[in-house]
């Protein structure tokens, strides 16, 4: 069963993410078959809210389908922190890695909140309405792949969650025109208004130039959770660090290239070479061993603060824990 589980993993990994995947082989054995393994469960469960596999041939779902599979999501994910034995591999790998290293339930739920965002069909006015949905599908995971490297320090886990913030902000630039397709806008409509892009019609080629400006914007956004994030590699496992530092440096290149193709950046799916991902691979090397040489500043205050943390509060992980 146990090997079993792995291989599934490996496989929604290599099929789902091609840019994660590279650098998580860089982590030790041990992390590396936990990360896989929750990586595998975020998968799914994005998945099944989706009617899609692996993140591809999605199948329109009517929205009375779409609640019924998150709280089926939500029930399964409240069965497996009980221990109750998991006949789904995306939930027993699950199962696996949040009893081992005791990921918070809230976590869990606040990432499946993400998805009732999606079902709900929730608009986002502000930037910081968008960065909210960022904390629920991605910032959140960082915590938990923090969790599974031995994270406690709550600093060091903004800077994680800071990490998954910028993935969303780039996944979001690199995939406007595809989410527009599907009916989903996850950009700030005050950004669109200023832009002259209706919110309907984001999608459409007479507005590429525009929404090349925007997702620039976005882009540039990103800057300041990249570098936050960078700040708390020091306090990882080094392994672990050069890892993560990798799949910042991947990430941070793709939103580099959408914003350098302007116009262009939707005509195929951007991504980043075999010979880029293996310099930035070394280049992160480096980064690992001179960010020993540091002490970790503090977090910029001006940037957007995780839910429960310092005050901050957000209605949709609130909905979700009691969900």
């Amino acid at each position: 069963m146990s090997e079993a589980l792995m291989a599934h993993a490996e496989r929604t990994i290599e099929v789902g993410s091609k840019s994660f995947a590279a650098a998580a082989r860089l982590f030790p054995p041990e992390t590396r078959r936990s990360v896989l393994m929750l990586y595998a469960w975020c998968r799914h469960c994005d998945d099944v809210v989706d009617g899609q596999d692996l993140g591809m041939h999605a199948v329109a779902q009517d929205s009375a389908e779409a609640v019924r599979a998150l709280a089926g999501l939500q029930a399964q994910t409240r069965r497996a922190y009980t221990g109750e034995p998991m006949r789904d591999p995306a939930f027993a790998a699950f199962q696996e890695v949040a009893l081992r290293h005791a990921i918070p339930p809230a976590f869990a739920f606040d990432h499946l909140a993400g998805f009732a965002m999606d079902v709900n069909e929730t608009r986002y006015e502000t930037i910081d309405d968008t960065l909210r949905y960022c904390y629920h599908v991605a910032g959140v995971v960082g915590l938990m792949m923090a969790s599974i490297m031995g994270v406690t320090r709550a600093d060091v886990l903004d800077r994680a969650c800071d990490l998954g913030l910028a993935f969303q902000l780039t996944n979001i630039a690199r995939d406007i025109v595809e989410d527009a397709q599907m009916g989903r806008c996850y950009l700030p409509a005050r950004w669109l208004r200023e832009a002259g892009i209706p919110l309907d019609q984001v999608a459409h080629p007479r507005h590429r130039a525009a929404l090349a400006t925007v997702a620039a914007r976005l882009v540039d956004h990103a800057e300041p959770y990249y570098d936050s994030a960078l700040a708390g590699i020091a306090d990882l496992p080094p392994r672990s660090a050069w890892a993560i530092a990798t799949a910042r440096n991947v990430y941070r290149q793709i939103g580099i290239e959408v914003k350098r193709r302007g116009a262009h950046a939707w005509d195929e799916r951007v991504g980043t070479s075999k010979a880029t991902k293996l310099w930035l691979l070394a280049k992160a090397s480096g980064t690992v061993l001179t960010s020993r040489l540091r002490t970790m500043p503090p977090r910029p205050a001006t940037l957007w603060r995780r839910p429960g943390h310092a005050g901050a509060a957000d209605p949709g992980a609130a909905h979700a824990a009691g969900a």
